[in-house]
């Protein structure tokens, strides 16, 4: 009789090291994904557990909007636009970042994103772009800079080049158009 309880024993204190440890390697993986936008989401959330859980959920629902495309006039139409806020760039890039920054709201309502403020942007873009996330950040921080107090023509071309390449991703860009084709 003392085997079997000494069994029991043993199996719940190696469940309870497994659940800590695949505990601690999911919050590590968040906040590797996350960066910041993990800790600013336990923040305002007030708690770690319901913090990571909507992280999760929303990874999973970028992964569903990243297989949906937008449909071709929708695309054809964002590409217009991104293009006339290129060319506005030259003779005024404070007004085409603001330009731009619009676009991209744009682009991630009608994909399905949340674009209601900065923060859930920022954390949709890191669920579902994550090699994109710290330079939306970045773009974003600039564009807030600028509207306080001009900043230099080089930083606002880096935005700029960091909206240009998620927006590259999240309308489908030079990829999509290939899958197109063949």
């Amino acid at each position: 009789m003392q085997t079997w309880m000494i069994i029991v024993i043993v199996l719940l204190v190696l469940l309870a090291a497994g659940w800590v440890i695949y505990d601690r390697l999911r919050s590590k993986r968040l906040q590797q994904r996350f960066g910041p936008v993990y800790g600013e989401t336990v923040s305002v959330m007030g708690n770690r557990r319901r913090a990571e859980a909507e992280l999760q959920r929303r990874e999973i629902n970028a992964q569903q909007l990243r297989a949906r495309p937008l449909n071709a006039t929708d695309r054809e139409a964002f590409l217009s636009q991104w293009k006339r806020c290129q060319a506005r760039f030259v003779d005024d890039p404070s007004g085409a970042l603001d330009d731009a920054n619009e676009l991209m709201v744009q682009v991630m309502r009608k994909r399905g994103y949340a674009a209601d403020n900065l923060h859930e942007r920022t954390t949709d873009i890191a669920a579902g772009y994550p090699h994109q996330a710290s330079r939306y950040r970045q773009a974003c921080e600039i564009l807030e800079r600028h509207r306080s107090s001009p900043v230099s023509t080089d930083n606002l071309r880096t935005a700029f080049l960091n909206y240009r390449d998620l927006f590259d991703d999240l309308v489908g860009g030079y990829d999509e158009k290939l899958k197109r084709a063949s």
